[in-house]
């Protein structure tokens, strides 16, 4: 019971912390998250999402002949400590991802632990510095729709600048829906990782303080 006390007294600490603005978000990413335990896979891959803000978006190229076409995008599966592990994107078809995905929906998004800052002046490519793929169908979020506000609270909680955004750029709303993922967070190759295993993995911040403190 005490240790239980002392757990909701630590995060009515970091909640108000927060709010007074003494610690929190640091370019779109809360800095009380550590990093998992390379075993626990689930945990990493939903990690490397709600801590980084961007990645390479790869689309089938409808102006290339069917070449994939990587693109840098920023990205949000929800606000500060309320992730769902669902990359939401804010895109135009000004630009080529979002006019490929109208057309072809198959895609995927590589995020990598390397511009969360914590694996040192270890190589991106080396198997202790995270990285992972999330393969899939991007998606336009229904209009009017109770996913469109998540998705817009998760987006300009993390990007507030895409709020001031051209309004006649016509920017929309997309969701990656994951049917795969490859996770490297070791050596020995990939992760196995189902998508249900990735989905109902608990990181919230009230889990890991308790797995600190326990």
């Amino acid at each position: 019971m005490k240790i239980k006390g002392l757990v909701h007294f630590v995060c009515a600490i970091y909640l108000v912390s927060v709010l007074l603005g003494i610690h929190g978000p640091v370019h779109g990413r809360l800095l009380s998250l550590k990093k998992p335990d390379p075993e626990n896979a689930a945990a990493t891959a939903r990690w490397l999402v709600s801590q980084n803000s961007w990645g390479v978006l790869n689309t089938i190229s409808s102006e290339l002949g069917g070449a994939p076409f990587g693109n840098v995008v920023s990205f949000s599966d929800g606000e500060p400590g309320k992730g769902r592990g669902i990359p939401y994107f804010y895109l135009t078809t000004l630009d080529p991802t979002a006019r490929n995905a109208l057309k072809d929906q198959r895609a995927s998004l590589t995020i990598s632990e390397h511009p969360i800052g914590t694996c040192g002046k270890t190589d991106p490519e080396n198997p202790t510095c995270a990285k992972i793929t999330l393969t899939g169908k991007l998606k336009l979020a229904d209009k009017d729709s109770k996913e469109t506000e998540f998705a817009k609270n998760a987006l300009f909680s993390k990007h507030p600048e895409m709020k001031d955004w051209p309004k006649n750029h016509n920017f929309e709303f997309f969701k990656l829906d994951i049917e795969n993922i490859f996770l490297i967070d070791w050596f020995g190759g990939p992760k196995p990782l189902t998508v249900d295993q990735y989905l109902h993995t608990q990181t919230t911040e009230y889990a890991f303080i308790l797995g600190f403190l326990i």
